[in-house]
């Protein structure tokens, strides 16, 4: 879930080449090195499980781009700062509105003979939460964006990067510019390895992940997560128009992106549609779909039925059916509503009716999450994945009482209970055991905060005294523990996989919060300039930092350039990232990015807890 974020979208054109964030100096220099690379380079071999490609030496385009697809030619943009080409905002889908509301994507059935324009960036999906403060947004959101080298000749079928972006399945749209695309983009031309980028929206909140009987009986279940997959088979379809290859697609996503690339992986039971031939997730992942600490059970409960009555009951189509609000006559009722009646009754930040998450419907999600990796039932694709060291004070803050800290042996167990683990039972038991309320093995360490949570301490007040214990639980049955389950299934079924630490203290950021949830993404984007940090919640994390900070970013964005061009997450510099068991030797490894140089290390902190989680995923944690 990311939290305390609202952006700018900023689009650069030749018609207009005057922004701060962009001196002349540097985009000359950046135009020039470019160029030049490729006059050195009229032959670049790309090793891989993956085939190698010529290119020639590149032609300049000054030109609007234009490319024709399956259903007609678009014309997009041409960026000369970079030499790319945009291509934003192009349906994937038939608008979801009207008798389309709450159906399954319908994929495109028109043509047309004039070319349309991809020139702006859409709507963001209809969300409530930061992340969508000040942004449009609407029901008709079905739209893909592709930013491609224009450096690189039209013969040449480049790989695809497939960008979800996160939160919470809540809010977010792909025209945050914190998800900006041209740097990565640019840095695999830098490398030699250019590739192309996409950046897609799907439904959230209820519009995306309604459920209930009347969902499941007709078939309408999981739609944003179905959004997603006919997005992936518009670009199988359409991507070679654009320069790229469809059987080259890594699909990339953090937070409710790094699940939904989970979902994608697992779904319809494991079942490979030749969609994509990796994947990668920070912060996130096929193990946990959604929080079992604040919904527990949600994947097989009655909640989606409860959200789906309540949602009736607190519209006019109450009145208009009567107290039957369960009838099949229900959602075509919803369907017809007034998308600002539907609005208000799910506007959270105003006391709506939510949240609403994925569930199992014996479809795209055909079992628990756990049973399916156990049983190898999921696409078997090479894997990155990854956490930051300090995930769990993003979600380790306001269970106490009254939503305060926690602050004695017995509010712990009280949150214990609250999350599915009953007072008294062996689970919590040994949680606690587990778990102790030792400070020296919780988060944020004492190396990244080494004060004390005492009563003298001023922020202990606002977090409780057992703050540590909390996010280390917090954090590790939200993500760390999913992360290493996805990582043993990878490696008990021989499929390459390689995860990470990302153990930074952000611009930014206080050390009591330390390398916390959503920070590595401008690191990966190399967001260096950062675009889309200019809010009253958050700032540029680049401001102020040593060249270690920019370095970090360069090695980190050229890693997953690697992954996705060659398989393997190398860049120009650094240490070689092991496969996570590929020497059972050496045992398990995890690459750690740190400021101070990346190292591996081995996985095993907090071993005894997280394998606890695990092992009993299903039982006690109904995922």
């Amino acid at each position: 879930m990311d939290r305390g974020f609202s952006r700018k979208v900023q689009v650069h054109n030749d018609s207009a080449v005057t922004d701060a964030a962009f001196p002349i100096k540097f985009l000359i220099l950046l135009t020039f090195t470019s160029f030049t690379m490729f006059l050195h380079r009229d032959l670049i071999p790309v090793l891989s499980f993956w085939a190698p490609m010529v290119l020639a030496i590149p032609t300049i385009r000054s030109t609007a781009p234009s490319v024709t697809v399956k259903n007609g030619s678009y014309t997009g943009l041409h960026n000369s700062y970079y030499n790319q080409d945009f291509f934003l905002g192009i349906p994937y889908a038939q608008p979801p509105i009207n008798e389309l509301r709450f159906r399954v994507p319908q994929s495109l059935n028109e043509s047309w003979s004039t070319s349309k324009s991809a020139t702006e960036y859409p709507p963001f999906c209809v969300g409530y939460g930061s992340d969508d403060f000040e942004k449009e947004t609407n029901e008709d959101c079905l739209y893909l964006s592709i930013v491609r080298p224009s450096s690189v000749p039209l013969n040449v079928s480049l790989p695809v990067a497939f960008w979800i972006h996160g939160g919470g399945f809540f809010e977010g749209g792909s025209g945050d510019a914190r998800y900006n695309l041209s740097f990565i983009v640019q840095n695999s031309v830098d490398m030699g390895t250019p590739m192309i980028g996409v950046s897609i929206q799907y439904r959230l909140s209820a519009w995306g992940f309604l459920g209930g009987s009347e969902m499941l009986e007709t078939g309408n279940t999981n739609l944003g997560f179905r959004d997603q997959r006919l997005a992936l088979q518009w670009v199988h379809e359409n991507i070679e128009s654009f320069g790229g290859d469809k059987e080259k697609v890594t699909i990339w996503g953090e937070s409710a992106g790094a699940a939904s690339v989970g979902a994608q992986v697992l779904a319809y039971n494991g079942r490979d549609d030749g969609l994509f031939r990796a994947a990668i997730s920070e912060s996130g992942g096929p193990a946990v779909l959604f929080f079992p600490t604040d919904y527990p059970g949600v994947y097989n409960s009655t909640t989606p039925q409860k959200l789906f009555t309540s949602l009736v009951a607190n519209t006019t189509c109450a009145y208009l059916l009567g107290l039957n609000t369960t009838s099949t006559d229900s959602l075509e009722c919803l369907r017809k509503l007034p998308f600002s009646e539907m609005n208000a009754a799910l506007n959270t930040t105003a006391g709506g009716i939510g949240p609403f998450f994925p569930y199992i419907d014996n479809d795209f999600i055909a079992d628990y999450p756990s049973k399916q990796l156990s049983s190898g039932n999921f696409v078997r694709v090479p894997y990155l994945i990854g956490t930051n060291t300090d995930e769990g004070t993003a979600f380790g803050s306001g269970y106490g009482p009254n939503g305060t800290g926690i602050n004695s042996d017995s509010e712990f167990s009280d949150l214990l209970n609250s999350t599915g683990l009953l007072t008294g039972s062996n689970a919590s038991l040994e949680i606690q055991k587990l778990y102790p309320n030792d400070q020296s093995v919780g988060i944020p360490s004492l190396d990244m905060y080494p004060e004390l949570y005492t009563p003298e301490n001023p922020l202990t007040a606002q977090v409780g005294l057992q703050y540590r214990r909390v996010c280390a639980y917090m954090g590790d049955v939200i993500m760390q523990g999913p992360r290493r389950l996805t990582a043993h299934s990878w490696t008990k079924f021989g499929v390459p996989v390689y995860t990470y630490r990302f153990n930074v203290l952000v611009n930014g950021v206080t050390a009591s919060t330390g390398a916390t949830h959503f920070q590595e993404v401008a690191f990966v984007f190399n967001n260096t300039q950062g675009l889309g940090y200019d809010t009253l919640v958050a700032v540029d994390p680049f401001a102020n930092v040593t060249q270690n900070y920019f370095d970090l970013a360069q090695e980190m964005s050229q890693r997953w350039v690697g992954f996705i061009v060659h398989g393997v997450p190398n860049g120009e510099t650094g240490v070689s990232w092991p496969n996570y068991a590929g020497n059972t030797t050496e045992g398990e490894k995890n690459l750690v990015f740190n400021v101070t140089g990346s190292y591996t290390e081995d996985d095993t902190y907090r071993k005894e807890g997280i394998a606890y989680i695990n092992e009993h995923a299903l039982d006690v944690y109904g995922v």
